[in-house]
């Protein structure tokens, strides 16, 4: 009897310049490309938007928070309020008037 070749399972995440590659782990954080912004896998508004079948071409997926960060992405204030916080503070702070 032959057995199945093993077969990896592949993700496509995004870098720092906000490139698709393949990695072999999943992301730790999901995100909405037109949105610009990344949350946790398991955000209620991001799992009721799948769930009625929106978002899911422009879904995009990060290894961690710095990636998205350098990216460009925000932090999505529905389920991670601190960190947008401190994301709008700083960003109130560093633009010119």
């Amino acid at each position: 009897m032959a057995t199945a070749p093993d077969t990896v399972r592949m993700y496509t995440l995004l870098d720092a310049a906000g490139r698709p590659y393949r990695a072999m782990a999943p992301g730790t954080l999901g995100g909405h490309r037109r949105a610009r912004i990344y949350g946790r896998l398991d955000c209620p508004s991001a799992l009721r938007a799948l769930a009625r079948g929106g978002y899911r071409r422009d879904r995009v997926f990060f290894a961690d928070e710095a990636t998205a960060l350098a990216a460009g992405y925000r932090p999505y204030a529905v389920c991670l309020p601190a960190r947008y916080t401190r994301w709008k503070a700083n960003r109130e702070t560093t633009e010119p008037c």
